[in-house]
């Protein structure tokens, strides 16, 4: 299984030392869940010895891709692993970044409306933007951790962070917003019907 968090150079998880040995082995599997992390923090370590971060983009990258990681991983029980899959070579601005998390974590909402067919719109709503805010938080948290430990997460890699967090969080709140907000052609409907 290729995680999120694959190497630019195109590796893929089987790959990475320790891939295969359980097989090898003859030792149970652990579960998708714990494979997934153990070959994240692979790739991380890969990563951190073999990739030197000297772009002030490529943090922002990272971010992107612990964000959804996360985001994936709050989604999982409702839509699947992966259920947002991470796409190499896009504008890693703040903005950008941000507007790639907002508009693929919030596309999924049709659907779990779909699979929460008993809740109001509101509370499903409510739920939905619940599961993508911890997503996003447990994102940011790693992506920051993991800067941390590269030693990058300091000026303009910092500020840029802290901008794309508040730049995903109006967006998510202007997705409320407009889910929450009545239909124009209601309020046309409503005015004209008063006037007469």
């Amino acid at each position: 299984m290729v995680n999120p968090t694959s190497l630019k150079s195109g590796g893929k998880a089987a790959d990475l030392p320790g891939a295969g040995d359980t097989a090898r082995s003859g030792a149970v599997a652990a579960p998708p869940r714990v494979q997934a992390r153990q070959q994240l923090n692979t790739a991380i370590v890969q990563a951190s010895m073999s990739v030197a971060i000297s772009s002030g983009n490529e943090p922002l990258a990272l971010l992107y891709k612990s964000a959804l990681t996360g985001i994936n991983e709050a989604l999982a029980p409702d839509f699947g692993p992966d259920a947002i899959q991470n796409a190499m070579g896009q504008d890693n601005t703040p903005e950008g970044t941000a507007g790639r998390i907002v508009s693929l974590s919030t596309a999924f909402f049709d659907a779990f409306k779909a699979q929460n067919k008993g809740m109001d719109e509101e509370a499903a709503l409510q739920k939905f933007m619940d599961t993508i805010q911890g997503g996003v938080e447990q994102g940011f948290k790693e992506a920051r951790g993991i800067l941390e430990g590269l030693q990058v997460l300091k000026g303009d890699i910092a500020g840029n962070i802290d901008k794309t967090y508040e730049l995903v969080q109006q967006g998510l709140q202007q997705f409320a917003d407009s889910k929450r907000a009545p239909p124009a052609a209601a309020n046309d409907t409503n005015n004209t019907n008063d006037i007469a």
